[in-house]
Formats: C-alpha cells, sequence, structure tokens
C-alpha cells in the first residue's frame, strides 16, 4: 500500500511539473508573437509551484520570466525593470548553485540588452525632467554592470538635478569607496554621409574610418572627476546641514584640486554661514590673491557678498569684475540690483513715519535717498545699454527702475525698446 502511494505521488508530481513545462513553452510562445502582457499572466499561473521543482527547470523558468519582464520595461512599463533584473540573475545564481549551467549565458546577454534599454530610458526620463527615474534606472545599470561606473556617476548627477540630494549623496559616496575618476579618453570620429562627429568605441571607430564612412579621428582627454564629486559631496552636505562633514569635504576636495578657486568661494560661504567671518574674510582673500585677473572669480566673491548683505563688498567686486571684463552683463545687473536693493530697503522706513513736520521731512529726505539710488542702479544700466543696446535683462530692469521713480518719459522709452526687441518683461522693482 506504501509503495503505491509514493508511485501514485510520483506521477502527480511529474503531472505537476509537466503541466509547469507546457505553461512555460506557451509563454515563451506568446512572448516571440510579442504578447508579453499574456506571457506574464502565463508565468503568473504557475509561479507559486516552481519551488519545488528541479534547478533546470527553475533556471528556465526565471529566464522566460526575466525575458518577458524585460519585454514590458522596454514596452513602457519601468515597474517591470527590478522584476526582469531579478529573474536574470536569479538564473545564473540556481546554476551556480546547481553546477549544471544551462541557461546562464543567454540571462547574461539579456541583462546586457537590458542595460541598453535602462540606460536609453534613463536618457528619455532625464530630457522629460523625470530625475528620480533616471537616477534609479542608471543604478539599477550600474548594478547589472558594475565595470561600468560611468552608470552610478551620471545617477548621481541625475539626483542632483530633480534635487534628491540624500539619493545623490550616496551615489557619490560609493563613487569615491570605489574609486571612481572618469577619467579616459573619448574616440570620435565624423560620419561622412551625415556630417556629424560620434563617439564609439576605438575599435569600431578605427574600422570605420579604415572603411571610409567615417573620417577625421579624435582621442579627445577626458579630465578626471575626483575633484567635481568630493566638491559635490560637500555641497549636498551644506544643502543638508551637515557643516562639519561639508567642511571634511571641502578640505579633501581642495587637496585634490588645490587651484580651484570655487572651491574656496564655497567654502568661505559655508563659514559665514556658520558665523565665522573673519575665516571668511581669510579665504576670501586668498581666492583673490590666487586669481586677481578672473572677471568669473570677483563676480562670484560680488554674488556671495550680496547674498550676504555685503552691499558695499558686493559693489567693489562687480566693479572690479567690469574693470577685467567691461561687457560682463550679469555684472552690470547685480551691480544695479545693490543699488535698487538698498533703496527698497528704506520704503519700510518711510511707511513707518506718521504725518508730524519731523515726520515729512523725514520721509522727504528718505525718499531722496532712495530715488538718489534707484538712479545711481538706472545709470549703471544706461552705460550698459551702450555696449548692449538689445539685451532683454537690462532692458527690463531699468524699465523696472524707471516705473518706480516714477519718471514715465524714461518708462515709456524703455517699453518701446522691449517691444522693438521682442521682450515681455515683468515689473520687478519696488517704488513709492
Amino acid at each position: 500500500m506504501k509503495t503505491r502511494f509514493l508511485i501514485f505521488a510520483m506521477l502527480c508530481f511529474s503531472v505537476v511539473g509537466f503541466a509547469q513545462k507546457k505553461e512555460m513553452k506557451n509563454a515563451e510562445k506568446a512572448l516571440e508573437d510579442g504578447n508579453a502582457t499574456e506571457a506574464k499572466g502565463l508565468l503568473q499561473g504557475i509561479d507559486g509551484a516552481m519551488g519545488g521543482q528541479d534547478e533546470k527547470l527553475q533556471a528556465e523558468y526565471y529566464l522566460i520570466k526575466g525575458k518577458t519582464y524585460a519585454k514590458l520595461a522596454k514596452d513602457g512599463d519601468n515597474s517591470a525593470f527590478d522584476e526582469a533584473l531579478t529573474s536574470l540573475q536569479k538564473v545564473s545564481e540556481i546554476e551556480e548553485k546547481s553546477g549544471k549551467p544551462k541557461f546562464g549565458d543567454e540571462a547574461q546577454q539579456h541583462l546586457q540588452a537590458m542595460t541598453a534599454d535602462l540606460v536609453n530610458s534613463a536618457v528619455e526620463d532625464n530630457g522629460n525632467k523625470k530625475f528620480k527615474e533616471a537616477a534609479d534606472k542608471l543604478y539599477t545599470s550600474y548594478k547589472i554592470s558594475p565595470q561600468d561606473t560611468s552608470y552610478l556617476y551620471y545617477a548621481a548627477s541625475s539626483a542632483v538635478n530633480g534635487g534628491h540630494y540624500e539619493q545623490a549623496l550616496k551615489f557619490y559616496e560609493e563613487l569615491q569607496e570605489v574609486g571612481y575618476e572618469g577619467s579616459g579618453t573619448v574616440y570620435k570620429a565624423t560620419n561622412v554621409e551625415t556630417g556629424e562627429v560620434e563617439e564609439m568605441e576605438k575599435t569600431q571607430r578605427d574600422l570605420m574610418v579604415k572603411s571610409g564612412t567615417y573620417k577625421d579621428p579624435q582621442d579627445e582627454k577626458e579630465p578626471s572627476k575626483k575633484a567635481e564629486i568630493v566638491k559635490n559631496t560637500a555641497l549636498i552636505y551644506t544643502q543638508l546641514g551637515q557643516d562639519d562633514k561639508a567642511l571634511e569635504a571641502y578640505k579633501m576636495a581642495r587637496e585634490s584640486n588645490p587651484e580651484d578657486v570655487n572651491l574656496i568661494l564655497n567654502e568661505a560661504n559655508l563659514y559665514y554661514k556658520m558665523g565665522d567671518k573673519e575665516k571668511f574674510k581669510e579665504l576670501m582673500a586668498e581666492a583673490t590673491a590666487m586669481a586677481p585677473d578672473n572677471p568669473d572669480l570677483q563676480y562670484n566673491i560680488g554674488v556671495i557678498n550680496m547674498e550676504q548683505g555685503n552691499l558695499e563688498a558686493a559693489r567693489e567686486s562687480y566693479k572690479k569684475t567690469l574693470e577685467i571684463d567691461p561687457g560682463y552683463t550679469n555684472a552690470q545687473l547685480n551691480l544695479s540690483t545693490t543699488y535698487v536693493n538698498e533703496g527698497n530697503a528704506l520704503i519700510d522706513d518711510m511707511n513707518a513715519l506718521g504725518n508730524s513736520k519731523a515726520d515729512i521731512a523725514k520721509y522727504d529726505e528718505l525718499k531722496q535717498k532712495k530715488d538718489d539710488l534707484f538712479t545711481e542702479g538706472a545709470t549703471v544700466l544706461e552705460d550698459a545699454l551702450k555696449t548692449n543696446p538689445g539685451n532683454q535683462g537690462i532692458l527690463t530692469q531699468l524699465k523696472n527702475i524707471y516705473g518706480a521713480m516714477g519718471d514715465n518719459e524714461n518708462f515709456m522709452r524703455l517699453k518701446k525698446l522691449l517691444e522693438d526687441t521682442g521682450g515681455q518683461p515683468k515689473d520687478t522693482i519696488q517704488g513709492q
């Protein structure tokens, strides 16, 4: 009786295994016909019974499942990427335990193809400003192919672009752990038919040039991204309020790239935020001494001082910028803005005054001072127009200043100039 029961159990097991294999074949045929949704449904029907099957059948099942979900992902189902990855990786795990490889190579081929699909999808997501989705896909690509560390670098960049700083920080820290530098050579050649310069692998590029379909081969050196990674790490720590870690990261970044004046500026700004004004001044002086004739440096020093409310120091830096580069538009705009901001700051004082004779006299005094500051701001931009007459930003800000001053003649002049150049300005300057 016991023998009969065992035989019966074995027969049942065989029938179950046969039924599962049949469903797997049906799923594979549906997939070949382009119906991944049908294949998914067939596989879900036998998923719960796969645990008791032999390793070979399990490996084949996960291969088909991985291919099915990879197709769903390629067709636009972003949620299918993880399932495809897990299933395809499981094929190799099962075969490593059993010691009977059969489907592993094909699973690896599909993993590589899926990596390309993930990267292409991430590029599209970045273009659509879906930065979180792009970062996740690029990180998945890196996990599939850990030797391709550039995927991890671009995952961090996507996370930063989307403001997902904690995720970006994790990626940057991982980049530093694996020793990523990003330096190398980019191989390019010009497509003879289209005239466009394209990047490709060196062997492929050389073959294409040899065949005559491409010409003008170029080898371009990519600089190391190590300093940039450490700098971005420091900026993220600052953004997250982890100032001590940020300072340590700046120290590392400056050791890697001691001539990067922007690192000094960022570190100086952090010290100011922490209340250490002496260290702030020391670093600003160091940056200025390092590159006294760099207009971008002087401009950035002006921006930092302006953000901290140091308007006189900001003006000095913007004026130095314009001495080096008289056509530096942003310096012209910001220099003008320092006068406007100081003038606007007087309005609250004016509004707080009463109707007494002394208050009226004080009001007139403050109003004159405000108007003088606005006039100074306007003069800066009128001078800027002489060398850059069609600049929309200059025209808009100048129009707003005259509007705030009640100078209708100049306001209408600037309004017409804007209309003639196609500008649609927004009023941003206060006034009274």
